[in-house]
């Protein structure tokens, strides 16, 4: 297996989460916070979607889509365009509402297909390209890769333990 099967074979468990997370929710069911404060699923997954767009669109040197494709009006959250979730407060996280999942879901997948397109051109060199010197010791292409890989697969997670929830209690009444 070349490397760039193994990483656009990682990236499409991504992939499979989200759509396997966003099946069946209404809006409600999507923007539900456990106890009140907890991350809803229309926030984890737009804030993982966020996440994989901007570090892949950063290594890749190309916009991000969710500004030159037009997802930033399409959703029209009262957040800077800038915004990826990290740090937000419990309102930044309410105000992550979506009139259906399939909308997240089309702005996961435009994400998805730039991811893959730039993976599909690296080589293997390129895997060691120093991406980030803010850290120590300096973050390489490779590492920033598996990065988001983790930060986007434990989203998903969690957006499945709340769907999870969020099902169990409406089963109870």
């Amino acid at each position: 297996m070349k490397f760039n099967d193994l990483l656009a074979d990682a990236f499409g468990r991504i992939q499979e989460r989200v759509h396997e997370v966003l099946d069946g929710l209404d809006p409600d069911q999507l923007a539900e916070r456990p106890g009140g404060t907890g991350n809803s699923i229309a926030w984890l997954i737009w804030h993982l979607t966020r996440i994989q767009d901007d570090h892949i669109a950063d290594v890749a040197g190309v916009e991000q889509r969710w500004t030159s494709g037009g997802w930033a009006e399409l959703f029209g959250l009262p957040l800077d365009t800038r915004e990826t979730g990290y740090g937000h407060t419990s309102e930044q996280v309410s105000a992550v509402t979506v009139e259906s999942g399939s909308l997240l879901a089309e702005y996961f997948d435009a994400v998805h297909r730039q991811s893959l397109e730039f993976i599909g051109s690296l080589t293997e060199d390129e895997l060691d390209r120093i991406v980030d010197t803010r850290w120590d010791p300096h973050v390489t292409l490779g590492v920033r890769l598996v990065s988001v890989i983790d930060d986007c697969l434990e989203h998903a997670g969690q957006a499945a333990y709340v769907k999870g929830m969020v099902q169990l209690r409406e089963a109870r009444g």
